[in-house]
């Protein structure tokens, strides 16, 4: 959920802009400029991080112990930015966000799982892969959803949604299909998604509503923290298996932009199959294809080795590229559907009815 961007409206008014407010074109100019800043300078500033966990490892020694306090701090940011808004959403269309929370955590899981199982990764890649796509939505999912022209709205509910339900989603999933790999304790990982995902972003969520002027002061600056703790979260990983990287590293690569690519194709089509419109299927496209590789990674670091979470460190800095990439493409069509729609005129018999 980032919300706002330093300097102007950015991505952290962009969003409930969208949702209740008539912009006008400086004001549209503004937030795309300022989204596009977010997923630019977000992936740079997390490779930058993994290639100093890489060059220097010995640097970061002790890191890794601090990746759930790390993770804590990101949702406790996305907490911050949360308002009721967000939870009327759900309630308003239903249909739609189930639609999306079901093709979530069907379709990422089952990629992993049948990836890994193609690849043949070793049993700590293939946990740590799987478990990516057991975690809920990307953070960054409903920006580069307004960027690719989607239905934000939706972004936003299933993105919320898929964060609240985690705890009892992801260790059962992990379980039933990383469990032939590694040994996986549900129960554990149950208490540490309390701890580090649904604690911290209910606290930010309840200062945000009884402080919210307070908040809204400081709210360009939850986006920059999120992303620093996430770029640490990265380093830490990165440092904690440096030695290993390099005979994985191509591996690991491919496996994350199949698992991403497909997730994103997939989500498009459930959006389509579902019928729910070109803009509400952009949006399905992210909010499927986009993890939480925030969690993935702190979760991995815990409950298997730094190792298996490599594909969450590889994830975070990809799916940003991507996630940027497929939504400039989609804006294109979009832009150029409706040009193609203004030439072509209105209907015949509107324009007969309009003359008449």
């Amino acid at each position: 959920m980032m919300r706002r961007v330093c300097g102007g409206r950015g991505p952290g008014s962009l969003i409930a802009a969208v949702q209740t407010e008539q912009k006008t074109p400086d004001q549209a100019v503004s937030d795309d400029k300022g989204a596009r800043r977010a997923v630019t300078v977000f992936p740079v500033l997390v490779l930058v991080a993994g290639v100093a966990g890489l060059v220097t490892p010995g640097t970061f020694t002790g890191w890794t112990e601090s990746v759930p306090y790390l993770l804590g701090i990101v949702m406790f940011c996305m907490g911050l930015t949360m308002t009721p808004l967000d939870f009327r959403g759900v309630a308003k269309r239903p249909w739609a966000v189930a639609i999306g929370l079901v093709a979530h955590y069907v379709i990422m899981p089952g990629l992993g799982w049948a990836i890994a199982h193609l690849l043949g990764l070793p049993p700590q890649l293939a946990a740590g892969l799987i478990l990516v796509g057991c975690a809920p939505s990307g953070t960054a999912s409903n920006v580069v959803t307004f960027l690719a022209r989607g239905d934000v709205a939706l972004s936003v509910s299933v993105a919320t949604v898929s964060t609240l339900v985690a705890p009892l989603v992801t260790p059962p999933l992990t379980l039933l299909l990383a469990g032939a790999y590694l040994p996986v304790d549900a129960g554990s990982m149950i208490t540490d998604i309390l701890k580090t995902v649904l604690l911290p972003v209910l606290g930010g969520l309840v200062v945000r509503l009884v402080a919210g002027k307070a908040v809204d002061r400081v709210l360009g600056v939850m986006p920059w923290l999120s992303s620093l703790a996430v770029a640490a979260i990265v380093c830490a990983v990165v440092a904690g298996s440096a030695s290993m990287i390099k005979s994985a590293a191509l591996t690991v690569l491919i496996a994350v932009v199949l698992h991403n690519g497909l997730g994103l194709a997939l989500g498009y089509a459930a959006g389509k199959a579902a019928r729910l419109g070109k803009p509400a299927s952009r949006a399905m496209a992210f909010e499927v294809g986009m993890q939480n590789s925030g969690l993935a990674a702190s979760l991995a670091t815990a409950h298997f080795s730094p190792l298996a979470a490599l594909p969450a460190a590889v994830f975070s800095v990809w799916h940003n590229i991507s996630g940027a990439l497929v939504a400039a493409w989609m804006a294109h069509r979009s832009r150029r559907d409706e040009a193609a729609s203004e030439d072509a005129g209105p209907p015949l018999g509107t324009a007969t009815a309009e003359s008449a």
